[in-house]
């Protein structure tokens, strides 16, 4: 960076002030933060839910979402002051200069256009290159994204590949116009840890080698140590403290900046092996399936018993979510067969009675798309009353403020609001008392702590183990997360390319020797060290990692 750039910022951030309506009232958000960002250099912002680190990252870019302001303050983008300039100047800025990764891939995309069509807009629009040319620099950034067949994946729909691909060709849409600041609003979410090393090395390549600045938003400590060269901390709206990397990992200020760096897992015994001969809630019994001509699991078996938590893990593609879809009949398995209680279930979820279809039931992992924005939460729980236990009146009032008051949410206060009027933790809690209403025996959660920050999915977890300990429910729990892994699962199941490489009880799994696979998810695991990136990607010897499409790109 030279000294001109070091006295320059290319963002410029003081005294912003900002409001987010509440019924009738403005409250404050953001309370007089400043921030300075260099070409270059990557800020990340960090503090757990309701911080505001996600409206920060968007008012660098003079934007706010619906219901928000800003009440005060100046944001200035090299030199160009973002609060008073025209649409015109802002259209010409956003997509081309300035960009930004959403954490939610699956609700930022058009479902009904292609990958490629959605990637090639802003550099065609923006005038920076054709479109043949655009869609060929797509390809070499899917490829230096490490997505599955580069040449083909950009030409499916946003359906059609999983959540960890979608956050890489999102990631390469943001890169396609080459621009000077990148919001990354918690970019690796729903990447495995095998994935997000590949992708985190080759965002750092791109800051690096274009001299783009950018915003890192996450609350996964252990990623900004490797990607931020400053961190920037946020609570209730508030600037906490600010400091070189390094120097705010060994010598943090402020107690609650200690707080944050404290080990905190909670973690529940392993339970025993069920008895000899009991007759598991579920069993996955030599499944494969395909979707149209492709074989997405070969020969898939494990059971889950009563009052257990089995966790299947493995990197996006696995199969993970497959045996999940076979399981509660969305996706007819091609052979072999899924059993309830020890009875086969019909593959087709449709063919199910009543009863079966309200054993198994599932916690999807963004709550922001799998609850309706329109309805309230007293309607989203009642549904499943309503249909399965045929309550209706005061009788299916009363029973949806007794699942409030299981989740800690009370009813006289929650049962009014909208998804919208809730953190990220009261959603995922929603969408835990809607899967309770249909009282089931089995319950998959997918990916349910992911897009979390600490303190809340711990409150998350503590919550599913408390209320298996009560209801005597059985689990399955779809992650890419270890620590996940070893808080609460009995038994692990490890997937790869389709198949089950390893399982065992959690204990025995953790402990080597591993599976050649296993060890790899292991050993991906980031470190709160900021030259574990880097060391990890010597070791495997990849620590030039895509320089070979980087070639291409320029």
């Amino acid at each position: 960076m030279t000294e001109a750039q070091e006295q320059t910022p290319l963002v410029r951030i003081r005294d912003l002030k900002i409001e987010g309506r509440a019924d009738e009232t403005w409250m404050p958000i953001i309370n007089g933060v400043d921030l300075d960002l260099h070409r270059g250099e990557v800020l990340g912002l960090i503090g757990e839910s309701g911080a505001g680190k996600s409206t920060l990252g968007l008012a660098a870019m003079g934007y706010t979402r619906d219901g928000v302001r800003i009440s005060g303050g100046s944001v200035e983008f090299d030199g160009i002051d973002l609060l008073s300039a025209s649409a015109a100047t802002k259209r010409a800025l956003l997509g081309k200069r300035i960009a930004y990764v959403a954490q939610s891939a699956a609700a930022s995309f058009n479902p009904a256009h292609r990958l490629i069509d959605q990637h090639v807009e802003a550099p065609v629009q923006h005038g920076v290159m054709s479109r043949s040319d655009s869609v060929e620099d797509g390809i070499e950034l899917y490829r230096r994204l490490r997505l599955p067949n580069p040449e083909e994946i950009g030409f499916r729909y946003p359906h059609q590949v999983s959540g960890g691909q979608l956050q890489r060709a999102m990631t390469a849409m943001a890169m396609s116009c080459r621009p000077d600041l990148i919001i990354f609003d918690e970019p690796t979410t729903a990447l495995d840890v095998t994935t997000q090393i590949e992708v985190l090395a080759a965002i750092r390549d791109i800051v690096d080698q274009f001299g783009t600045a950018a915003i890192y938003i996450t609350h996964d400590l252990a990623v900004v140590a490797q990607m931020a060269d400053r961190i920037k901390v946020l609570l209730r709206g508030d600037e906490v403290e600010e400091a070189e990397t390094r120097e705010m990992l060994d010598h943090p200020r402020e107690d609650y900046t200690k707080s944050l760096w404290a080990v905190r897992e909670f973690r529940r015994p392993q339970k025993p092996d069920a008895a000899p001969g009991a007759v598991p809630v579920i069993e996955v019994d030599k499944v494969t399936a395909a979707y149209g001509d492709t074989t997405v699991l070969r020969d898939v078996s494990f059971k889950i018993h009563e009052g257990r938590t089995v966790a299947v893990v493995g990197e996006s593609g696995s199969g993970k979510s497959t045996a999940a879809r076979c399981i509660t009949g969305l996706l007819p398995p091609a052979r072999g067969k899924v059993l309830l209680d020890g009875e086969e279930l019909p593959p087709d979820y449709r063919k199910r009675s009543k009863m079966q279809l309200r054993q198994v039931q599932m916690i999807y992992q963004m709550a922001d798309t799998a609850l309706n924005p329109r309805k309230s939460i007293a309607e989203i729980i009642g549904r499943p009353v309503e249909f399965y236990m045929g309550l209706r009146g005061r009788e299916k009032r009363r029973r949806v403020d007794e699942l409030l008051d299981q989740i800690e949410l009370p009813g006289d206060e929650f049962r009014h609001r909208l998804p919208s009027e809730l953190s990220g933790g009261q959603k995922q809690r929603v969408g835990i008392a809607r899967a309770l209403a249909a009282e089931p025996r089995f319950i998959i959660c997918d990916e349910v702590t992911s897009a979390l920050d600490q303190l809340v999915a711990e409150g998350i977890l503590k919550l599913l183990a408390r209320l298996q300990d009560e209801l005597h429910l059985s689990y399955m729990f779809i992650t890419h997360d270890l620590a996940t892994v070893r808080s609460i699962a009995d038994w692990v199941v490890v997937m790869k390319e389709g198949r089950v490489v390893e399982q065992g009880p959690k204990d025995e799994m953790f402990r080597p020797p591993h599976h050649a696979y296993t060890d790899l998810l292991l050993s991906s695991v980031p470190e709160m060290d900021p030259d574990w990136l880097t060391n990890l990607l010597a070791e495997r010897g990849v620590d030039n990692i895509g320089d070979a499409a980087a070639d291409k790109m320029q």
